[in-house]
């Protein structure tokens, strides 16, 4: 008994606590304050929600544009810092990090470019990113 307990318990605990460990990540980091609801409703939501209202259609003037280029970069800086501290707790949450870098970066071409087409097509990839991880991790209030 003991001897299948050793096989099978053992095993299954060391998972359960790997779980819990993972879940602690995705609230905030290992060795600095900021917590991961801080970082999606200071820097994230925030960012993501100008960048989608303003390339919906071509900004008005360079002021604007510089706007836009602020908020793709402060997302793709984003995108970096879900990464660090220890924060990132699997393959799901790293993968959709990466491509948050990455359709930023994109964003952020685009904007310079001045080609809000092109802008829209990767805020629109970037936010599939978002929603993947969210399903995996957000936990519903």
């Amino acid at each position: 008994m003991l001897k299948k307990f050793l096989l099978v318990g053992l095993p299954l605990l060391a998972v359960a606590m790997m779980s819990f460990a993972a879940v602690g990540q995705v609230t905030k980091g290992k060795s600095r304050p900021l917590l991961t609801k801080q970082l999606m409703g200071g820097l994230v939501q925030p960012n993501c929600k100008s960048l989608g209202a303003g390339v919906k259609e071509a900004p008005a003037d360079d002021k604007a544009w510089e706007a836009l280029a602020t908020n793709a970069a402060l997302l793709n800086e984003a995108g970096y810092i879900l990464m660090a501290d220890g924060r990132c707790p699997d393959a799901e949450w790293a993968g959709a990090a990466k491509t948050l870098q990455e359709c930023s970066a994109v964003v952020l071409e685009k904007i310079e470019a001045k080609d809000v087409e092109g802008a829209q097509g990767a805020f629109k990839a970037l936010t599939a990113s978002c929603a993947a991880c969210h399903k995996a991790h957000k936990k519903s209030n």
